[in-house]
């Protein structure tokens, strides 16, 4: 079996599922480099919990946790099958911190990229939460142990933003702001030097990382991936750019 890739996507507003545009048009060329994956784990920026959770529903819901958007982006499907095996192998490596909860499903961090990908939803997705309660050490430290999924056929999927900052989101904006642009270079120099430390130690940034964003809950993704990741793997950045000032679409696969 193919050693899968790892993969982070800078997922941006919902509307990237439905409109088409570079970032979409990039999502879409995913698959023609990616193993066909067994089965996907998804780390998506929208489930936010107190401790870790997987699901493991064989039937997973599609979540439309967004507000305020086109009726057509609600009637958008994504009908995924889950991986009841997978997930318990995950708890296997993480151990007994890891719980199952079936109350969530398949959120829009997830099936807004996803459908790009594998848009005939026929890869099973099972998705992993974002610990509120852990630090960014602890995020890149779950990602190393999940790194045996590889090596199983479990492409392992992070959707977030390595800047998302709502609060001064400037929708006439086509670029980004100064601090944006600086912090996602800087998050984007240290992954091509292979320096995990200045991407888990975000701070180091300087100013930049003060505005780049509020909660981890965007940001740990990258975390998850860049544990999974090993010296090895040669990186791709894709997507790279920031839009609307403060929201940042860059992406990395690595393999």
């Amino acid at each position: 079996m193919d050693r899968m890739p790892v993969l982070f996507v800078g997922h941006g507003s919902p509307m990237n599922a439905i409109e088409d545009n570079p970032f979409s048009e990039r999502w879409k060329t995913l698959s023609d480099r990616i193993p066909r994956p067994t089965a996907i784990l998804s780390v998506s920026a929208h489930w936010f919990t107190r401790g870790m959770r997987v699901c493991d529903s064989p039937l997973p819901p599609t979540i439309y946790d967004m507000s305020g958007f086109p009726n057509e982006l609600y009637r958008v499907r994504y009908p995924v099958h889950g991986s009841k095996p997978f997930a318990r192998r995950t708890i296997d490596l993480i151990g007994n911190a890891l719980e199952v909860d079936n109350s969530w499903g398949v959120d829009h961090g997830s099936w807004s990229v996803l459908r790009r990908v594998y848009p005939k939803a026929d890869v099973p997705v099972f998705q992993f939460s974002v610990n509120a309660s852990a630090s960014a050490r602890e995020h890149y430290e779950t990602g190393r142990k999940l790194r045996a999924l590889r090596n199983e056929g479990v492409l392992i999927f992070g959707s977030g933003n390595v800047v998302h900052n709502l609060s001064r989101v400037n929708w006439n904006m086509d670029g980004g702001y100064a601090w944006a642009e600086a912090f996602d270079g800087y998050i984007k120099r240290s992954i091509l030097d292979g320096n995990d430390e200045n991407v888990v130690d975000y701070r180091r940034a300087g100013s930049s990382a003060s505005h780049a964003f509020h909660l981890l809950d965007h940001y740990a993704p990258l975390l998850y991936v860049l544990g999974a990741k090993d010296e090895s793997d040669t990186v791709t950045v894709f997507n790279d750019a920031c839009v609307f000032g403060s929201l940042s679409m860059t992406g990395y696969l690595f393999e």
